[in-house]
């Protein structure tokens, strides 16, 4: 397969840039594009064969469901048994990064939702993504646009690099504004429960629902296999880099003192390593490799630094990457979910 790019400024575009990807969707075939969070890879979330070919594509278990993408609230009741709850978070962060999970409608195939009888359900607010899913006239299912386990694509050079041929076009928009994924909350219940953190936080969440609870497998540093993942990044090992990653929690005098132990120990075994810091404190470390993922004073800029910086770890073939821990602010425990797990579980606390 021969995969297509089209390159869209998503500030200033016409619709008629989309139209060949509209087709793509509607016949069944595979389109990359840019939401606020980060590049997904969709299909018609309707079509049993597209959703089975997302997954092909990207080499993902069956059973780790997709989030369907909608243009419209009102759409939710093709697809949803719409709740109270869920219907109050969407009215107050839609369109935006927040995945909201319904028990779904027999319209839903079960190869969409990984076998379960609940549906993830999103409305981006990417103008591009927007304009796809209008134009194209079906829901579009989209996981992150890149291998099964890999950091997730903030750049469409990242989607070709792991589907460059496994998919039919990919839709170059730019960087998301955002660079992490979605928060993702259960509202199929009687109690709206977060399954995975993002951009809003629980404090955000519960100033719209007064009862707001967090699964206990999302607060664990592992992937949790032995469980029913209702949602991505429940189940595997996500966002990983090719080299080793590892975290060093504690003052920042201690983390560098530890951290250059490590480097110092693993440079005179030979190994190729890299230290991930923020721009207060670079100068602390003694590396060949030091990347600032940011700056403290800012959070998003650490957020929507954390797959790139992932990712070039790997173009320069690291054997070894220490990094600071990040999780303070109100971003954190999103930022250290996915670096928890990208770090497969290798914490140091000092």
């Amino acid at each position: 397969m021969t995969t297509g790019i089209i390159k869209i400024n998503p500030d200033n575009f016409k619709g008629e840039e989309l139209e060949e990807a509209c087709h793509i969707l509607k016949d069944g075939g595979l389109v990359a594009f840019p939401t606020e969070t980060v590049y997904g890879l969709g299909g018609d979330a309707l079509n049993p064969l597209a959703a089975s070919k997302i997954y092909s594509a990207k080499g993902r278990p069956s059973d780790n469901p997709l989030i369907v993408h909608i243009a419209c609230i009102e759409s939710l009741y093709d697809i949803a048994e719409v709740t109270e709850d869920g219907l109050k978070l969407a009215k107050a962060f839609w369109p935006g990064p927040l995945t909201l999970v319904f028990k779904k409608k027999e319209t839903v195939p079960p190869q969409t939702t990984g076998g379960l009888d609940t549906v993830a359900v999103r409305m981006p607010c990417h103008a591009v993504a927007r304009e796809l899913i209008k134009r194209s006239g079906v829901y579009i299912a989209a996981p992150s646009a890149n291998l099964s386990g890999r950091p997730s694509p903030t750049q469409a050079k990242h989607v070709i690099e792991d589907l460059d041929g496994r998919i039919d076009i990919i839709i170059d928009g730019g960087s998301p504004d955002i660079g992490i994924e979605s928060t993702i909350v259960d509202v199929s219940g009687s109690k709206a429960v977060i399954l995975r953190p993002g951009y809003i936080t629980k404090d955000m969440l519960k100033d719209v629902l007064c009862d707001v609870s967090t699964d206990p497998a999302i607060e664990g540093i592992l992937p949790q296999k032995d469980i029913v993942a209702k949602a991505p990044g429940m189940k595997y090992r996500h966002y990983a880099p090719k080299g080793q990653l590892l975290i060093v929690e504690g003052s920042p005098d201690r983390v560098a003192r530890k951290i250059n132990s490590l480097v110092s120990e693993k440079d005179t075994e030979g190994y190729k390593t890299a230290v991930i810091a923020t721009d207060e404190t670079k100068d602390k470390y003694k590396c060949n490799i030091i990347k600032s993922i940011g700056t403290r004073k800012s959070e998003n800029s650490i957020a929507a630094s954390l797959y790139n910086i992932l990712r070039e770890m790997d173009y320069m073939e690291v054997q070894y990457i220490y990094s600071e821990s990040f999780g303070a602010g109100i971003l954190g425990g999103a930022v250290m979910n996915r670096m928890l797990k990208a770090a497969a579980g290798h914490i140091i606390q000092v």
